[in-house]
């Protein structure tokens, strides 16, 4: 709890300090508010009572001017920091997406104790605005419980256990935030799934399949499991924290039954006057509603701090993965190529490896593809060109050099990509292209150069030309693509620097057909040849499709993790092996 008090207290000083400043001068004025207007009303009745009605009108003015105090002060004060609420979720936010990306890899993403915890913390963060507020009623609560438990000890010396019963329930709330929590923690793998299954049920994307094979009641029936397997733990989370809450209750509800017995006992043998017992009953009361609340401040802080700790996690399993520093600058131009030397790579979380001992050359200018069936590891290999993972063993040299030891930004500044997998920027259709060479992004010439590079007239066929935006995330309204068009406009991006040292385009093309896709590559082996003999630049395709495939200069055929057969088209025809097979396979297909 000391943590997220210290941890919420230096996010919202860093946003706002004059007006956290009058936020905590607003509460504290709250908190003594309170229980001054219980002092004042038992000076009230006493002096009523006596008959002095000139005290008990000033005595009646401090109550009313008490009693307005506690309800405006908390109100001015949550105009005060809730700006600094919103500041604070909007900066975890950001520091979120800075933590996720972090890492110059993909290692973090690869494993599922960590989308468990990304889920959480994404959930969680959107309530850290609940925690600030959280936090100051729980200071003003802890300054009027202070005074209070003051003012009982003087109407009673034995009603300061009333206050020390409090603990009781404070206690039992942090075991029961603890039962729900880790009930929440069980439920986090069923709790994603059953989201992915709720957004994939309710997707326009996957409407059309879900209707035609008829899978809507399948998937109400998984996402049902998922949720019920989810719901029964934090159900039974919930019950253990509901019955820790009811303990701590009881036991302070005996006390405060206890303590009104005392005084009016007192009151009735004398030795306490009327006012005496007013105001043990109004601080007693107070004391009961100080105690529920301060319940569920220290859940809501304990939350807070869970979510704090969380982002903790998560940002030091990314810092673990912190790439190297060296400096070395990529050449200008390849010379010899690039060699891989018995690499081998496992995925993070398995020792099974997914590429064992590969040893290859992929010469300077020249055109390779990479073929072999689905789970082969050939978009593994070519992540690992882009050193979004380091290989397990092995090496992978740039003209010589250690890919490991060039600037890691700097060897990327000279790559192009596009993947089957492409990301929806969501953005105008000049920047969702432009976006592939950044100091270009509003380059018209630049980016009407890498749509032509594509062969896409997708842009022709937006109603607002570059300036259309796309998807419907826009508040004034966007043009909702095709798969297709979406992927042109990747494959656009992938076109914008002019002088890459490396091109990767891995099923670039899976949303074309395959004449669209030929004309496609052969529109690129002209600027492919460009580069090569500009910058000795590679370009490295995958595709299935084999009439794409026999344009490369080498043809490397993947099957198991390792390389099973290398060559150009017709050196591995002539070899009748793999490649030869599916070769013949697929172009039977088309004859007719």
């Amino acid at each position: 709890m000391f943590r997220a008090i210290r941890g919420l207290l230096l996010l919202s000083f860093r946003q706002h300090p004059r007006k956290m400043a009058i936020a905590i001068a607003l509460m504290a004025g709250n908190a003594v508010a309170v229980p001054a207007g219980a002092l004042a009303l038992k000076h009230l009745t006493n002096e009523a009572i006596a008959g002095h009605a000139d005290r008990a009108a000033t005595a009646g003015i401090i109550v009313a001017a008490c009693a307005m105090a506690a309800l405006t002060c908390a109100h001015f004060a949550h105009i005060a920091y809730f700006e600094v609420s919103e500041i604070n979720v909007l900066t975890m936010d950001q520091r979120l997406i800075a933590v996720s990306n972090g890492s110059p890899y993909l290692d973090h993403h690869e494993r599922p104790e960590h989308a468990d915890r990304m889920a959480l913390v994404q959930e969680e963060l959107q309530r850290l605005g609940e925690g600030l507020q959280a936090l100051l009623t729980g200071a003003s609560l802890a300054v009027g419980l202070l005074i209070t438990t003051v003012l009982l000890t003087l109407a009673h010396p034995a009603l300061i256990a009333l206050p020390l019963l409090a603990v009781l329930p404070l206690l039992a709330g942090r075991k029961a935030q603890a039962a729900a929590e880790q009930a929440r923690e069980r439920s986090a793998t069923d709790t994603r799934q059953a989201r992915h299954l709720f957004e994939l049920t309710t997707a326009a994307a996957s409407a059309k399949e879900l209707r035609l094979l008829g899978l809507t009641g399948e998937l109400q029936q998984r996402y049902a499991r998922h949720w019920q397997r989810s719901s029964t733990r934090i159900w039974r989370g919930e019950l253990a924290a509901g019955l820790w809450r009811a303990g701590g209750q009881t036991v302070f509800a005996f006390g405060y039954v206890g303590a009104l017995i005392l005084v009016v006992g007192e009151a009735v043998r004398g030795r306490a006057g009327i006012g005496d017992v007013v105001l043990a009953i109004v601080l007693a009361a107070q004391l009961n509603q100080q105690v529920a609340a301060a319940v569920t401040i220290a859940q809501q802080l304990l939350r807070s701090g869970r979510s704090l700790q969380r982002f903790d996690e998560v940002r030091q399993t990314v810092t673990n993965l912190v790439g190297s520093d060296h400096t070395m600058p990529p050449p200008d131009r390849l010379t010899d190529g690039i060699r891989l030397e018995h690499v081998s790579f496992a995925y993070p979380g398995t020792d099974v490896p997914v590429l064992r001992g590969i040893d290859l050359l992929l010469p300077a200018g020249s055109t390779v593809a990479i073929v072999g069936e689905n789970g082969a590891g050939k978009t593994t290999l070519v992540k690992l060109l882009g050193r979004l993972y380091e290989a397990s063993s092995g090496r992978i040299l740039v003209d010589g050099t250690d890919l490991r030891r060039l600037d890691l930004t700097a060897w990327r500044q000279r790559m192009s990509a596009g993947f089957q997998d492409f990301a929806r920027f969501e953005l105008t259709a000049r920047t969702a292209v432009g976006i592939g060479d950044l100091p270009r992004v509003a380059d018209d010439r630049a980016v009407q150069t890498a749509l032509a590079r594509a062969r896409s007239g997708v842009v022709t066929a937006l109603p607002s030309g570059l300036d259309t935006r796309l998807g419907r995330s826009h508040a004034e309204g966007g043009t909702d693509v095709s798969g297709g068009q979406w992927q042109q406009l990747a494959l656009a991006r992938a076109m914008m620097r002019d002088e890459p040292l490396l091109m990767i385009l891995d099923e670039p093309a899976s949303a074309l057909d395959a004449e669209a896709e030929h004309r496609l590559f052969a529109q690129y082996a002209e600027t492919a040849s460009r580069v090569a003999k500009e910058t000795g630049g590679i370009t490295v395709f995958v595709s299935h499709r084999f009439s794409t495939v026999r344009m490369a200069d080498l043809i490397i055929v993947i099957a198991g993790g390792t390389v099973q057969e290398c060559g150009t088209h017709e050196t591995l025809m002539a070899l009748a092996g793999t490649y030869a097979d599916l070769y013949n396979i697929q172009a039977a297909a088309y004859r007719p």
